[in-house]
């Protein structure tokens, strides 16, 4: 199982060009993925760079035959129309269930920001089985924010190894209470805003604390490049060939795995040459 996850900055390249076909023909060269997780996709804003039209629908043109699957973190109506502004999942397995979780927006009084989002699309995979897929775009300018944001993932994990632990009753009476696929299994990944050494990566990879009776067992967020490189520091993400927001590259684009998937991580890559964004695509291979 192959997953692609990639900021794309609206499908904008450093040239300028908004080009939703250059980014999935990049992302088609790099892999034969099965998802692909697309951050900051845009429909309907003029005043952006490059001005994106619907890029929604653009890609579900681009990719016939996949279901697709978009976020909004933002979703607001002005004089230009609806607007919105999010994460996609786009994924050619079968798909069990759909989740859009609003993350924490706390105050940060005259700090830039946006409204973020993680999507959860849980997939069927032959080999792996039923695996939630999550992707996400934290906060860049609010450190608070950001920090907030963090943790909330790492409870949506948590409540959902808590839900496949204690299951709902069963249910197959086709209303809305029928059973769902609860699953330990899940990757967590999109473009974070911080780096490894910073303190919302190791609030978000924290190992759960073990409490009373009926607590969960330990686990947490493993980082899938660290899995295969423990003594290496991951290739750079952002900032290789855009210093506008900073002199030196850095990675801040990860892919995490659930304690269930630490043994399935068999490769991690990047393409370090594109500029067809100002991020670069990061692929994970499970198997």
């Amino acid at each position: 199982m192959k997953i692609l996850s990639w900021n794309t900055q609206w499908c904008c390249g450093l040239d300028g060009l908004v080009s939703p076909q250059r980014i999935i023909e990049r992302a088609r060269s790099l892999a034969d993925a099965d998802v692909l997780c697309l951050q900051e996709i845009a429909v309907n804003y003029p005043g952006l760079q490059g001005a994106p039209g619907d890029q929604l629908a653009q890609l579900q043109k681009l990719l016939p035959g996949w279901q697709l699957f978009f976020g909004a973190a933002v979703d607001e109506f002005t004089t230009t129309g609806r607007q919105r502004f999010g994460n996609l999942i786009a994924t050619r397995l079968p798909a069990l269930q759909v989740q859009h979780y609003p993350l924490p927006y706390p105050a940060d009084a005259g700090v830039r920001s946006m409204p973020r989002i993680c999507t959860v699309v849980t997939v069927m995979d032959a080999r792996l089985g039923a695996v939630r897929v999550m992707t996400t775009h934290l906060e860049y300018y609010s450190k608070a924010q950001r920090m907030a944001q963090a943790l909330a993932l790492r409870g949506l994990h948590l409540a959902a190894c808590s839900v496949a632990d204690a299951p709902p009753q069963d249910c197959r009476d086709g209303s809305p209470f029928q059973t769902k696929s609860h699953t330990h299994q899940a990757v967590l990944c999109g473009d974070f805003n911080f780096e490894p050494q910073e303190a919302e990566y190791a609030a978000l990879t924290a190992c759960w604390a073990t409490g009373e009776e009926g607590a969960l067992q330990p686990g947490q967020w493993h980082d899938s490049w660290r899995l295969l490189h423990p003594d290496d520091p991951q290739p750079p993400t952002f900032k290789l060939f855009d210093r506008r927001y900073g002199p030196e590259p850095v990675a801040c684009d990860f892919m995490l795995v659930s304690d269930s998937l630490q043994s399935r991580v068999r490769d991690w890559q990047t393409d370090g040459h594109t500029q067809a964004s100002d991020h670069q695509p990061v692929v994970l291979t499970l198997g």
